[in-house]
């Protein structure tokens, strides 16, 4: 990195960089630094480029936003102390964002990609990228295969509305089946095809249709049929078709190489061109022509490339350094042994697994907390619609004693200095430290692992939440109460009136109905504290009882209607280590 100048900047003419690798994210939670930058200032520096009349933060989001706080309260711009990047030097800017963001938390495939593509935008190849994250070159190449997604496709994964099985499959989809493959999921009629079935969808079938013919269809023998619902015939015959378009192919080869192409290279049927292992380069300095042909009959010609090996190369040749470079030494093996050989000592594997659940069960752990290319699992993130919510959450008992049994697994991996984090970044090697660990555990500990890494893994909002809270008998009344929160999203007066009479009478809950929502929810949190009649600070609503119950009769509740889903399947099995949920007595009015 360039060597930076040091300068204090008033916080109005500072601004998050779009380089800035959580740029475009919602602001985030500062409450943590707040207190020390107010009493002791900045003890680090924020780390900006010049961009036009601003500086943009490079490193020091959380910091930026903590002051943008602080002179919010005092009603002044402080000067911020600040090193200043050259403005050429981006690469290093985004090294700077990335080195701080993941560092502090891991990245999102999504966020991953935006890394990536700049970093190799701005020159990185792709082993630099690979060696600046620690990750294998192959999971460089697979994040990077999310370029040829659509915008739209995209945005659908980093909303995590796709799988990742699905998203592997639509990076091999041309922009034509992508733009088909959208308007399936919008249909309400039709159904877009998800997982293997997208992959099958993109690459599988013999059906060929006109428009991929490279030759005169009035020319072509063959039958052809009709398709009353699209506007394209569709070729009879597969193996017909393709002899007359490896004919026309021929003919196109042949022109390109007349026309004074180095190298025409027509790739096997079914591979892929992956642009990110390419760069462009002019016929007349030598850029070949890649021919990529996929088996729905889709011929792509890819003028003016040379790959990314081939390119470092003749840079290394033009600054002298050709003879430096060793010679690559043949690997032992060629592709298909190296299949072959892998795959027998894979099933082996397999086999061997089967009849060794000890060992079963840690490498599975291994697998919920780094991921592999088959495993797809991810912590719970919580993002609340409104962000009292989140505090609330976030404040709670629950969220502490979770925190707390996270700590005592961490330790068990600190201990062996191996790094608990779940970074579900697919890499083999961080799957095989964790695995080394987890036998090193007794089988107490792998247990005491496995709950943790599951909680922390447990979806939100549907039947296996309800599931849960029924099998192990929790205890709600201790896990939370009634806060303000709770009562400022509580809107509904037939809610309300129903909560009062559960709390109170049915008399008392109707001399209020025509009262305000607001004057309401005060009698209901003064029966709560006893002002004027007996606390109950054990009460809670039906909501957030187990089983839940329903408090207006016939209307939709998100708890209420998960649990009917599923209650067929638990009722009558509760877990036997915890204490029973507390029966509310209505007191008089």
């Amino acid at each position: 990195m360039a060597q930076t100048d040091l300068k204090h900047i008033p916080l109005d003419q500072l601004r998050i960089s779009k380089l800035n690798m959580r740029h475009g994210r919602r602001k985030p939670d500062v409450s943590d630094i707040l207190p020390s930058i107010r009493e002791s200032g900045l003890r680090q520096t924020l780390l900006v480029r010049r961009e036009g009349k601003s500086y943009g933060v490079i490193a020091g989001r959380r910091r930026f936003f903590a002051l943008k706080e602080i002179a919010k309260e005092t009603g002044e711009t402080p000067l911020v102390p600040c090193a200043i990047m050259t403005e050429k030097d981006a690469a290093s800017a985004i090294a700077a964002s990335v080195i701080e963001n993941v560092g502090r938390l891991p990245a999102t495939e999504m966020e991953q990609y935006e890394a990536f593509k700049r970093l190799y935008e701005e020159g990185k190849p792709v082993e630099d990228i690979a060696t600046f994250f620690g990750v294998t070159e192959l999971l460089v190449r697979r994040v990077l295969a999310l370029a040829s997604l659509a915008g739209p496709i995209r945005k659908l994964y980093a909303e995590d509305e796709l799988d990742r099985e699905t998203i592997r499959a639509l990076t091999l989809a041309t922009p034509e089946q992508q733009a088909e493959w959208l308007r399936l999921w919008e249909s309400e009629t039709d159904r877009a095809p998800m997982g293997r079935s997208c992959k099958a969808w993109i690459t599988g079938g013999t059906t060929i249709t006109t428009d991929k013919a490279l030759f005169d269809l009035e020319t072509y023998e063959g039958l052809i049929t009709a398709d009353l619902f699209g506007e394209q015939g569709v070729f009879a015959d597969a193996d017909q078709f393709w002899a007359a378009q490896s004919a026309a192919l021929a003919q196109r080869i042949e022109a390109y190489r007349k026309d004074g192409w180095r190298d025409v290279i027509c790739l096997e049927r079914g591979a892929y061109f992956h642009r990110w292992d390419h760069v462009r380069c002019a016929k007349e300095d030598g850029g070949k022509v890649f021919i990529e042909i996929r088996h729905d009959g889709t011929t792509t010609f890819h003028e003016g490339q040379i790959s990314s090996v081939e390119a470092r190369k003749r840079e290394r040749s033009a600054m002298g350094e050709g003879d430096s470079v060793p010679a690559a030494i043949r690997p032992e093996m060629s592709g298909p042994l190296a299949d072959y050989i892998l795959l027998h000592r894979h099933a082996a594997a397999q086999a061997s697994l089967a009849t060794a659940p000890a060992i079963a069960l840690r490498l599975m752990v291994a697998h919920a907390m780094a991921g592999s290319a088959l495993w797809d699992v991810r912590p719970f993130e919580l993002r609340a619609r409104k962000e009292e919510t989140q505090a609330s959450v976030d404040g709670s008992k629950s969220v502490a004693a979770l925190a707390e049994a996270t700590e005592r697994s961490d330790a068990l991996f600190k201990a062996l200095t191996v790094n608990p984090a779940l970074r579900r970044n697919g890499d083999d090697y961080r799957l095989c430290e964790l695995f080394s660990a987890l036998l090193a555990l007794s089988d107490e500990d792998v247990s005491a692992v496995l709950a943790s890494v599951m909680a922390r893994t447990l979806e939100s909002g549907n039947g296996i939440v309800e599931a849960v809270l029924h099998v192990c008998g929790t205890n709600l009344t201790k896990a939370w109460k009634p806060d303000e929160v709770f009562f400022d999203l509580t809107k509904d007066k037939r809610a309300i009136h129903a909560m009062i009479a559960s709390i109170a009478t049915s008399s008392l809950a109707d001399s209020c109905r025509i009262d305000t929502g607001k004057a309401q929810k005060q009698v209901l949190a003064n029966r709560i504290r006893g002002e004027g009649c007996e606390a109950n600070p054990d009460w809670r609503p039906g909501w957030m009882q187990v089983p839940p119950t329903r408090l207006v009769e016939g209307a939709g509740s998100a708890p209420i209607d998960a649990w009917a889903r599923v209650a067929g399947l638990f009722e009558g099995e509760t877990g036997g280590n915890a204490e029973a949920e507390p029966q509310t007595q209505s007191d008089a009015a």
